[in-house]
């Protein structure tokens, strides 16, 4: 609490209210008595100024001046005696003037004995030839009186009296009056001015919660505007920076995320580039070893029949070839990758198609003793690139012919759909190994490198396939059977 700012509004205006009680306390006691005396003694004064014009203009004892002289006696608690100069009492507002005269004399007479001296009980306030103020203690009574006496301008002596003592009993009174207001005031001003910074505060510790809560990048709280002081203004701007702080930390992860997978593919793509460049480089130098040196061999002229130069010369384009087999396929994949290579979508008979394949990979299948089999010869119509689905289906018979084992069988299935037409390559022959089912798409990538460069393969195959079918946005797969491998494509049978 005393740190906080509801404590320190309230201390403050404790304070505050109990500081100008106390002053007011102070200034009661040690100011007012000689304020009420100067106060009187003008009353004096001013009476006598009014008893001594009507002395010079010889109204006294008039009706007019008798009845405004008791006005303003009575008004300001005066007592008042005018006697002539053969001790005859001309206007007097009290009933015993006897007693009161007598005072006055008393008074009178010991002073002017005492010029000098102040009396024990009289303190002078003001002497002058016309009259004397003085503030005097009645030893009978103990009470004080202010007491004015003086010579009107027609000689005529004046006497006036007023009694002092009130004002320390009024005082007294004002002060334990003030006293208990004071402390009613000090309780009431510190319950009202808590509740009211109570109200100006708890907005302010909302904020604060709210601001700790986004330095932990927590956005959900929200500033409740009840009216529009600069609180709820500055409420609302808060609401404002916690929206737009969201946003752009949102805006700075999503560029986060961006850059990491921009890190992430430049990455892959520089592992794919030296894994490329290894595959290229270690498809062509077989090659080209063999090509340098039955070269060389010729060159050399290290037999010199014919039938050895000839079977030199064979061996050399039969490398060649290969290589310029790879260059094709390379070219191939790169364009289907990067997206150049154009795809025309048309309608055509897929086993036309097929059945082009099947005849014209006819001697290879008489060669390695392998039957093929079609459970389709009636005309299927699909929509795709013509030529490079001829190209899915040749890699796919390549494949079945050059690794059919065991019954040596090839089975080619046509299952149509509603929406797609799925076209199965079965092959007899050993398993592709599980692991190694999601590789066989990548590119160099051999499940059997000996029997692969036996019959001239580099690895690129299937990776053309799979670029294929990505550009017609349809699947392809391989599974192992039970005596075999199915490898599997599906086209769309209508048009979308």
């Amino acid at each position: 609490m005393r740190s906080s700012i509801t404590g320190k509004i309230t201390t403050i205006m404790i304070s505050i209210v109990a500081g100008t009680i106390l002053l007011c306390w102070f200034i009661n006691t040690s100011l007012l008595e000689t304020y009420y005396v100067e106060h009187k003694q003008k009353k004096l004064l001013d009476t006598f100024q009014m008893a001594d014009r009507a002395s010079q203009e010889r109204e006294v004892g008039q009706d007019n001046f008798s009845i405004e002289l008791e006005k303003r006696c009575t008004k300001s608690n005066i007592t008042m005696m005018i006697i002539s100069s053969d001790h005859r009492i001309l206007q007097s507002n009290v009933g015993d003037n006897e007693t009161l005269l007598l005072q006055f004399m008393e008074l009178i007479f010991q002073v002017a004995g005492q010029e000098e001296e102040v009396l024990e009980n009289t303190e002078i306030l003001e002497n002058t030839e016309q009259y004397v103020v003085e503030k005097t203690t009645d030893p009978r009574l103990h009470t004080e009186y202010l007491v004015l006496w003086g010579n009107l301008q027609n000689g005529n002596l004046i006497l006036m009296r007023t009694a002092v003592e009130s004002i320390k009993e009024s005082v007294g009174i004002a002060n334990r009056f003030l006293s208990y207001v004071g402390i009613i005031a000090v309780v009431l001003c510190g319950v009202i001015i808590y509740m009211v910074t109570r109200k100006i505060t708890n907005p302010i510790l909302q904020l604060a919660d709210i601001s700790r809560r986004m330095t932990n990048l927590d956005f959900e709280a929200k500033f409740q505007s009840r009216g529009e002081n600069e609180i709820d203004l500055l409420g609302e701007h808060m609401n404002q920076l916690s929206e737009t702080l969201e946003r752009t930390i949102s805006e700075l992860k999503s560029a986060n995320n961006e850059l990491k997978i921009d890190i992430e593919k430049k990455t892959e793509i520089d592992e794919m580039r030296k894994e490329f460049i290894s595959n290229v480089s270690h498809e062509l130098k077989t090659p080209i070893a063999l090509i340098q040196g039955y070269a060389e061999g010729l060159q050399e002229c290290i037999n010199d029949d014919a039938a050895s130069r000839e079977f030199y010369c064979e061996v050399i384009m039969d490398e060649a070839d290969k290589m310029n087999q790879l260059v094709k396929n390379l070219l191939t994949l790169n364009q289907l990758e990067s997206g150049n290579e154009q795809v025309v979508l048309e309608r055509f008979d897929l086993m036309e198609v097929i059945q082009g394949v099947v005849n014209a990979t006819a001697i290879l299948r008489e060669q390695a003793g392998i039957t093929l089999e079609m459970n389709q010869e009636e005309p299927v119509y699909v929509w795709a690139d013509e030529f490079k689905t001829e190209q899915v289906v040749t890699n796919y018979i390549s494949n079945a012919i050059h690794y059919a084992s065991g019954e040596k069988r090839i089975t080619i299935s046509i299952l149509p759909g509603l929406e797609t037409v799925q076209v199965e390559v079965f092959n007899t022959g050993e398993h592709i190994p599980e692991e190694e089912l999601e590789h066989i798409w990548d590119k160099f990538y051999k499940v059997d490198k000996a029997r692969t460069r036996e019959y001239g393969g580099n690895g690129i195959g299937l990776s053309i396939v799979k670029a294929i079918m990505d550009s017609f946005h349809r699947g392809c797969g391989v599974r192992n059977e039970e005596d075999g491998v199915t490898f599997w494509f599906e086209l769309d049978h209508k048009s979308q």
